[in-house]
């Protein structure tokens, strides 16, 4: 039996993980002694029309799917971690679409699988048992469970996909701007480096937690530097659980006069290491948060002091951000429906991913008819070149798990919150010129169909 103190590491482990006004209602008269009539639920989300729609769907053509309904899993650490965003946005998502008739007529049953952050293998092998599909979930351990997915054959339409073993794995529609092959946020090192901080080029430096999964990550981020031009000085691992004192790396990153700092860790530890940098005088040029610090809880930890001391920034891989959600029917649509079937919850960047998963599979469900099946909803949503869930993201060519992400999107956090600045968007909210750059490191490969005995020919 393991003893709690290995099962709680573990868990900290895998948080390090990497990765936050049209409701649609029409109003209808009500005359004197006349019965009041449901309000009316538009189907459209930005510029998707009619995702859910009602319908005479008929028989049982696949596992979870009957002609009244569609079960599908939401994976989730939600025991614990306590962040129910997942959860949220499955019961946000599938309301909508119930109230807007379903998929063809068939409603949307959300079964949540716990995975209470170590239980990952246990939880697929439920949704292997029940589901027609994982939809809008995650788990940070999700490369334990991915051979087991493959070996029942379940399609994973997942909000975000954590370790390399999942990562762009077989009857996975990655709806994030992601890539196997091509440094990960090219574009935005390049904008760092040769745009916004040209100086700080030559003195790099990057410290991430140490798991398998954030080093590989880590990795990938070094070769991506030095492709922009960066010169590494600095490379650094610290315990995944963090350390009561981050003074001693605060001083070895001001020692090597360490100017754009990588970080890959929880916020909160990121948050107690710019305490350190500051109170011992030093100011980098930049820091990369990443978008896991994307929170108003980041800035809260940061305090006024250190705001205005460091600079913090976060590629967001083309998810168009909250404060711009006014000018953005799609992502206003999430934050208006979020008012509407969950008020209280927040919408955050996981939910917005979520959202994007979840309307593609409704997409490509409903195409699939009356003989809704794996297969079918599986190959309808990889014929998506530029899926864009409704306008929630830059395009992203779905047919392929490896391809070079060409749009970024910048935000900054400041004491007035997170804001967008000037990083020369050239297509909507996001730039689109980022440059492709081939990895040339050895690393963790996603697992195939054929890694479990199985193809494609095995999926009905």
């Amino acid at each position: 039996m393991r003893s709690r103190r290995t099962v709680t590491t573990l868990a900290v482990v895998a948080l390090l993980a990497v990765g936050c006004a049209d409701r649609g209602d029409s109003d209808s008269e009500n005359q004197a002694g006349a019965t009041p009539q449901p309000t009316a639920v538009s189907a459209d989300f930005g510029d998707l029309k009619g995702v859910c729609q009602p319908g005479g769907a008929t028989g049982s053509p696949a596992q979870g799917v009957t002609a009244d309904e569609i079960k599908v899993g939401v994976m989730s650490d939600v025991g614990f971690t306590k962040n129910s965003e997942f959860l949220d946005a499955a019961k946000v998502f599938t309301s909508w679409c119930n109230d807007a008739g379903g998929i063809n007529g068939r409603k949307l049953v959300a079964n949540i699988h716990d995975t209470k952050m170590v239980e990952v293998r246990q939880r697929i092998a439920e949704a292997c048992r029940e589901d027609f599909a994982l939809v809008g979930g995650s788990a940070a351990l999700d490369g334990m469970g991915v051979k087991e997915r493959l070996s029942c054959l379940l399609p994973d339409f997942a909000a975000q996909v954590v370790q390399a073993e999942a990562d762009g794995s077989d009857l996975q529609i990655r709806t994030q701007a992601r890539a196997i092959s091509y440094a990960p946020y090219a574009g935005f090192y390049h904008w760092l480096l040769k745009e916004a901080h040209p100086a700080s080029g030559s003195s790099l430096g990057i410290i991430v937690g140490d798991s398998p999964s954030v080093k590989i990550t880590g990795a990938k981020v070094v070769e991506s530097l030095k492709a922009a031009g960066g010169s590494v000085v600095y490379e650094d691992l610290f315990p995944a659980a963090g350390v009561s004192d981050w003074t001693p790396y605060a001083q070895t990153i001001k020692n090597k006069n360490v100017r754009g700092l990588v970080f890959y860790g929880q916020y909160a530890q990121l948050a107690k290491l710019e305490q350190a940098l500051t109170n011992i005088g030093h100011k980098l040029d930049w820091i990369d948060a990443n978008n896991n610090a994307y929170t108003p809880a980041f800035i809260e930890l940061l305090g006024d002091q250190v705001i205005s001391t460091q600079n913090n920034v976060a590629d967001l891989s083309g998810i168009n951000p909250l404060e711009n959600a006014a000018a953005s029917p799609a992502t206003q649509k999430v934050v208006d429906l979020f008012q509407k079937y969950a008020p209280g919850a927040k919408v955050t960047l996981p939910v917005l991913r979520a959202f994007v998963s979840w309307l593609v599979f409704a997409k490509s469900a409903a195409s699939c008819g009356d003989e809704l099946t794996r297969k079918c909803v599986y190959e309808a949503a990889r014929a998506e070149k530029a899926w864009t869930g409704g306008g929630l993201q830059a395009p992203v060519d779905l047919s392929t798990n490896d391809a070079p992400i060409t749009c970024f999107n910048v935000v900054q956090a400041t004491a007035e919150g997170w804001k967008i600045p000037d990083f020369k968007p050239d297509n909507g909210p996001y730039r689109c010129d980022a440059p492709a750059v081939k990895l040339t490191g050895s690393y963790t490969k996603p697992v195939t169909l054929a890694d479990v005995g199985k193809s494609m020919a095995d999926v009905k």
